[in-house]
């Protein structure tokens, strides 16, 4: 084989070595952009898996709140109730404890 064939051939193997690499680095950039559409898709996913989490979460936080918020209420009614009652009971009983101080104290003026 002449020299110029054997050039010829080294050259074009080159040349072909040459579009194996673009294709090659076309294809790794490819490979690379898909990989990072994919990687932001799995992060988007994962804050709005994260944000409705959060959500329940504080949902359920609050009727908690809420079912003790009525629980103190309604132990606070019952006291007032207690203390209300326990008042009017003792109503006639302060009368005539007033009513007796009143009069010693006008028998003690007199």
């Amino acid at each position: 084989m002449p020299d110029t064939q054997v050039l010829e051939r080294i050259k074009e193997a080159e040349r072909e070595a040459d579009e194996i690499v673009a294709e090659s680095r076309e294809e790794a950039d490819e490979i690379v952009a898909e990989a990072r559409e994919e990687a932001e898709e799995i992060r988007e996913a994962a804050r709005e898996e994260a944000d409705e989490v959060a959500s329940d979460r504080l949902a359920v936080a609050r009727e908690e709140i809420d079912e003790e918020r009525e629980r103190i209420l309604e132990e606070g009614h019952e006291e007032r109730e207690k203390l209300v009652s326990g008042a009017e009971e003792r109503t006639d009983e302060v009368t005539d404890y007033v009513v007796d101080l009143f009069e010693e104290a006008v028998h003690a003026q007199t």
